[in-house]
């Protein structure tokens, strides 16, 4: 199908708006698929200041795809942590402890994850992973302009028409106009751009808190812990007290009352006292760096899209930081929403396509948002928390279930029977490589080196078949040829070898059989056995889940369809 048309007057096919964690990982993602993409940030620089200091593995995972693993590993502050795990509860940090969080549902970072993924959790400060986001997007073709702020966008011309959008320079004042066929807002969770749109943002406020970021020797107090938060409990200050570097560098954060509470609390010699009563140091000297409030909310946006413009990260949701889900919710949204926005802009996917970036990500944000909530609840029933004591709630789901076994529904992706596998809302109890589930990983061997199946998973849609499917290779090339997209083939068992043998386990498929997986490999169909018309069936599923062109009824080729 042909290209959607572009004026002349366009400066960019997509404009992104914010430069924090999703807006840059959205940039980044969408310079890998080649698209012409202008970040801008009304900050002068990236902020810095270490907030979420979490990747979990399905956002690492997308971190591999684009090659960034080993650096991300590789910065200061995921060197200074790789040690750190668990949650403490103590008088003070140098005073007795009280308790650990120790419950089921809570997978500990270091946690092998086995056979379910390749990677795993990666501790490295905000700031840090966004200096790496920030270079590698660059490096592709992403264009960032910072100290510049979104003013006003028009996207009410005809349909398929541009947005315009009016941009300031916050330093000088001088506005220019330009075109873009879509613009993304990343701009937080006090979003403008969510507000002109008039979308709700329903949730709920569930406290205040201050962030104290400090410097202090506390090598002696911490000693041999390698933690990830110590929950303080005194009758001077009730925080939590995150080790930066292990040594010197600290992050106090403490829940305050915006309505009673003194200003002058929060001052230097303020914040210096409630470091002393969170360490336990009486005449400790700290640093105090920076001093940052923050409102914890549980929201989520009423949709994630309007015409052409998209919410991802912060603007589309915030959740609270038990679970560390929020910054890695945010990379997800970018990444699922990049390639259909590559692929529209392309011609091989119809505008239809972008429908389902709603449809997929705000039930699976909501779910998340849910789980952060009830963990953040459940920190309670720590020793000295002053919660009821009481039995973990039943809807909390476990974290690899959160991180990997979600489920999307729309129309990127083929029906399939609710009644055949237990579920937990939108997280299936297992992940076998059902439509609309992440690809499920295996151990292959390619080129004489060792890969992950995700490893195969790009720019374009892949279709895994059996060892004995030659029919899907030929059934590929010609539909692949009618429907005019590219679609990348690799036999199970033929070009890569299953170190394993679990390709049919996990893909419930026969030796005959063949799944197609989208650029963020996610499972969209999959086909148990060969066909009677494997082009026939294969053009008919590519078109529709494609929204390439409407159905007819020659492409109903349901048969092998699952």
């Amino acid at each position: 199908m042909p290209t959607l048309p572009r004026s002349t007057l366009r400066n960019t096919d997509v404009l992104v708006v914010g430069g924090g964690l999703a807006g840059l990982s959205t940039a980044l993602f969408l310079a890998q698929q080649g698209v012409d993409c202008l970040l801008v940030e009304r900050r002068p620089e990236l902020y810095g200041h270490p907030r979420a200091r979490g990747v979990h593995p399905r956002a690492m995972e997308l971190l591999r795809s684009v090659g960034l693993e080993d650096e991300v590993r590789a910065t200061p502050s995921a060197r200074q942590l790789a040690d750190n795990s668990g949650v403490l509860v103590a008088e003070s940090l140098a005073g007795r402890q009280l308790g650990v969080l120790d419950e089921k549902y809570v997978m500990d970072v270091h946690a092998d994850l086995g056979t379910l993924s390749p990677t795993t959790w990666c501790l490295c400060h905000q700031g840090d992973l966004e200096d790496v986001l920030r270079g590698r997007a660059e490096r592709l073709g992403a264009a960032m302009r910072f100290h510049t702020e979104l003013v006003s966008f028009d996207q009410n011309g005809e349909p398929g028409a541009e947005i315009t959008v009016r941009l300031r320079d916050v330093g000088t004042g001088r506005e220019q106009e330009i075109k873009a066929r879509f613009l993304v807002a990343a701009d937080g969770a006090r979003s403008e751009t969510r507000a002109t749109l008039g979308i709700d943002f329903d949730g709920e406020a569930l406290g205040h808190y201050v962030n104290i970021h400090f410097r202090a020797d506390l090598t002696h107090e911490l000693g041999e812990r390698r933690f990830l938060m110590c929950y303080t409990v005194n009758d001077a200050v009730r925080g939590a007290l995150m080790p930066l570097d292990n040594a010197t560098e600290w992050l106090l954060h403490v829940e305050y009352d915006p309505e009673g509470e003194d200003s002058g609390a929060f001052d230097e010699d303020g914040c210096a006292d409630l470091v002393r009563a969170a360490t336990g140091v009486p005449h400790l000297d700290p640093q105090i760096l920076s001093v940052t409030p923050w409102s914890g909310e549980a929201r989520t946006a009423g949709r994630f899209a309007d015409g052409r413009v998209f919410l991802v990260g912060d603007a589309a949701h915030v959740m609270p930081p038990s679970g560390g889900f929020g910054s890695s919710t945010g990379i997800q949204d970018g990444h699922n929403l990049a390639w259909k926005l590559a692929a529209v802009l392309d011609g091989w996917a119809g505008p239809g396509l972008l429908d389902s970036y709603d449809q997929e990500r705000r039930p699976v944000a909501a779910a998340t948002v849910e789980q952060a909530v009830l963990r953040s609840r459940d920190r309670l029933r720590l020793p000295g928390r002053g919660g009821e004591q009481r039995d973990v709630d039943p809807d909390l789901v476990e974290d690899t279930l959160v991180w990997l076994a979600w489920r999307y529904r729309s129309g990127a992706v083929t029906d399939w029977d609710e009644n055949t596998l237990a579920t937990y809302g939108v997280w299936a109890a297992e992940n076998d490589g059902r439509p609309g589930s992440r690809a499920p990983h295996l151990r292959l061997q390619h080129g004489g080196a060792e890969i992950s199946s995700l490893d195969l998973f790009g720019p374009t849609p892949v279709l895994l078949t059996g060892p004995d499917a030659g029919s899907w290779r030929e059934a590929a090339r010609a539909a692949a040829h009618e429907v005019g997209i590219p679609l990348a083939v690799y036999g199970i068992g033929a070009e890569v070898t299953d170190l394993d043998g679990r390709f049919p386990l996990l893909y419930r498929v026969t030796a005959q059989g063949a799944a197609l997986v989208r650029p963020d490999g996610v499972v969209a169909w999959r086909c148990g056995d060969a066909p009677v018309f494997p082009v026939r069936v294969l053009r008919g599923v590519l078109e529709r889940l494609l929204a390439h062109r409407e159905k007819t009824g020659a492409d109903q080729g349901g048969d092998g369809q699952r």
